[in-house]
This record gives C-alpha cells, structure tokens and sequence, in this order.
C-alpha cells in the first residue's frame, strides 16, 4: 500500500503523526534512493566550559577526546568538534557589562542585542525561526522550543539587559523571542494534541489517565493490517517509545506531588534532574522521527543560571563557580557539571542512533549544535567557542572529525552552511561572512 507521509491516526480528541514507515516513501524505496528530510536542532547550556578539558589537542580524524567529551566516545565517529568559532557580538562592543544575556541572545542570532530591560528589547531573527520560516511549513509544527528553566520575559536580569535576553535563544523576528515550554506534558499535548482538542475528551483522558495510544487504537490496528512485517515492527517500536514517555510524565506528576505535599506543584515536571532532561530529550527525538516539526531549540539552563548539580556532587552555584578565578578546586567543579550535561548529550545521540531510518538511522538525517557563545566564564570570553555538531544532515556533513578554524571566524558561518542542507534560501544570518567551508570532504 502507498501512505500519504502525513498520515496521522485520529480519535477522540487526538491525533498522533507517524515515524517514516516503507509505505510512506516513493515506490523505489529508501534503499533504491529515496530520501529522508533532514533535521536540525540546537541544544544550549550557559556559561561556559573548562576549555582544557573541552577542546581536544589534536584535528582532523585521529583526535582524542578530552575528558569532558568522554562520554560521547561510543558517538565520535558521529560528531563533529568545531574549534574556532566566536560571537563577536556577544562582546560589549560599547555597552558595558551583561555578557550573559548578551551571549544568549546573540547565540542563534548573531545580532546585537539593544541594551535594555523595558519592553523595547531587540535582538535579531534566529537561525532556527529562518529555517522555521521557509520550511516549517512542511510539518504540523514549524518548531518545537523546549527548556529546563522558567524564565521571565521582562525585568532586568543581567546588568541592565531584560529577562527576555538570558531566558531565550529562540528568535521569530528581531523583538520577538519564541518562549521555551519547560513541562514535559505540555510539551507532549503540544506535539500530538490535535489543536482543536475537546475539552471534555481532554478532561476524560487526564480523569482515567488513558494513554493517547489507547485513543487511537482502532485507527492504529486497522492501518496496522494493512502494512509489511517491517512497517508493522517499527510502528509497535515508535507506540511503545511514545507509551514509555507518558508513563514516566505520569509517574513524574505522581513523584512531584509526593515530594511538595504542602503546595501545588508545577505538573509533569520530574523532581529529578537528570529525567527532566532526558524527557525533554525523547521528546524532541519522538518529535523528529514522527515529522512533526524538523527544527527544535533546547535550552539546558538559562545564561547565567546559578543552579546547584548535586547531581555530581557540586552544591555551590553553576554561576558562581564560573567565576572562578583559576581556583582549581571550583574549576574542579565546573569540569564536573560540564560532563555531565555532555553525558545527557550522548544519551540523546544514542536515542537518535537507536531508531531506523532508510539506509541509516535517525542521527544521520539530524544536525545537532550543542554549544554556547561564552567558552572560558571565568573571562567571559566569546572566542574559540565549545561547540559540536553531531549526526551527518542526510549525508551533506563528513562527520568523525575535529574542525580547527581560524580564530573569529563568525558562528553563524556554521548557521548558514546548516541552513543550506535544510534547503534554506538565504544570503546571509546575522554577522556571517560567508559559509562555513570544510563541513563536508
């Protein structure tokens, strides 16, 4: 049978959109030639790195990762390490003080932002809101925008720079910042809520905790019958992982309230910080292998957050500690929590890596930049940026290398030669000065 690639399974007050499946490609298949879309996400964390434990000694193909990059050895030959880059508008360049929410708001952007914190705030369009613009259009959400932190959308939070600048790097327009969704269950309601839900359904499945997949079911077991052994596998794989995830959003309601007995806790997110993002994280990867958007931001923290990771045993804030002041103990620290978001990081590639798609996996049809525009916090340096890309964007990037480019040459040169593999239209983004050459051998 030929299935339309939108195909979504529909019930009452639901719908649920569909991995890739044989049926849906042309009739020659993926393995005669046909191509899967291409994917492309941007995961941020805040201030800084310890760079000596960041960026690896050596370029080209015989590196060695540094310490802070070990977790992802099983995924080296999946990534790139890009050295090199700067955001040369995160710097003052006049204004003063506020390098964190400058670098926030310039991360995606490569703009200037206005040093404000009143309602006049501005910054430039974002990369992922281009690419949103131009071929958002072919998928039920044009972008997902997730996070870990709430943040505030006015009010002066980093030396006369708004809220807005440190809480997001998600930019629709110039004075438009595209607010992030830090609840797993609401982040999930967004992807597979039909948009024109009924309310009564809606309050009927939170009542009896029912499962979207038990919504669907009828659609899913007629569609089921007509499909090949292969199809039939990897459709039961995609309903068990979308199954798995609202049990740990129930189970993580369940623990939250057991926990804060005393007040009404935000719901669905998980007391654990490790399972917050990780959720988020299956989430952005049951979004990409179901189509349902092809561009997601992820903020890990907002820029300056001074949040505790007794999760590695660090209970002085991450922000304080970048401050550090070459106190090898706090230094110490910080290599600490830069390791373990890197360790969610390769958790995330693995979950792309595990799922089939055509000749490849999943991964391979992805552009993952992980990164942030401050490299050493300590100095608040914009230069030599931390910054990866992993998955091969549908076989357009040789990955398995570290990239050394010269010194200030523009991020959003990266952005741009991206924004070619996606099919983006466009001259330039920001302050880029060209493409980024060398992604591809």
């Amino acid at each position: 049978m030929q299935l339309p690639r939108r195909t979504v399974l529909k019930g009452i007050g639901a719908g649920l959109a569909l991995p890739f499946l044989e049926a849906m490609a042309p009739r020659a298949g993926f393995a005669a030639g046909g191509e899967a879309p291409r994917r492309m996400a941007f995961v941020f964390f805040p201030n800084g790195v310890i760079m000596p434990h960041w960026k690896p000694t050596e370029a080209g193909v015989e590196y060695t990762l540094p310490k802070t990059l070990a977790p992802l050895a099983a995924h080296q030959k999946d990534l790139l390490v890009v050295s090199g880059l700067a955001h040369d508008k995160a710097r003052a360049n006049g204004d003063g003080a506020g390098d964190h929410a400058r670098s926030c708001a310039a991360f995606l952007t490569g703009a200037q932002p206005r040093k404000t914190s009143g309602a006049d705030i501005q910054a430039g369009q974002s990369v992922d809101q281009v690419a949103a613009e131009q071929v958002g259009s072919q998928t039920r959400l044009p972008s997902l925008e997730l996070g870990i932190e709430a943040g505030r959308q006015a009010g002066s939070c980093d030396s006369g720079y708004s809220c807005a600048y440190s809480s997001n790097i998600s930019w629709k327009s110039a004075t438009t910042p595209m607010a992030k969704e830090i609840n797993p269950k609401a982040a999930f309601e967004r992807l597979f809520g039909t948009g024109v839900e009924d309310a009564r359904a809606r309050a009927e499945r939170d009542f009896y905790r029912k499962s979207i997949l038990d919504f669907v079911a009828e659609d899913a077991n007629r569609l089921r019958g007509r499909l090949g052994r292969n199809d039939r596998r990897k459709l039961d794989e995609y309903f068990s992982s979308v199954r798995e995830i609202e049990t740990r959003i129930v189970r993580a309601e369940e623990e939250t309230q057991a926990s804060l007995p005393d007040m009404a806790p935000p719901e669905g997110i998980p007391v654990e910080l490790t399972e917050h993002i990780r959720l988020m994280y299956d989430l952005m990867t049951v979004a990409f292998q179901s189509d349902t958007t092809r561009i997601a931001t992820f903020m890990l923290a907002n820029e300056g957050s001074n949040r505790s990771y007794r999760e590695v045993d660090v209970k002085e804030g991450h922000h304080q500690l970048s401050h550090h002041r070459d106190d090898e103990e706090k230094m110490a620290s910080l290599q600490r929590i830069d390791q373990y978001l890197v360790e969610q990081f390769a958790y995330f590639l693995e979950r792309l890596k595990s799922i089939p798609e055509g000749d490849g996996t999943l991964l391979d049809n992805c552009m993952i930049t992980y990164g942030c525009a401050i490299s050493d916090g300590n100095r608040h340096n914009h230069d030599d940026l931390p910054v990866l890309v992993a998955g091969g964007g549908g076989g357009s990037i040789t990955t398995g290398r570290h990239l050394q480019f010269e010194s200030e040459t523009p991020m959003n040169n990266l952005f741009l030669s991206l924004l070619d593999r996606m099919g983006v239209q466009i001259d330039s983004l920001g302050d880029s000065t060209s493409r980024l050459d060398g992604l591809t051998v």
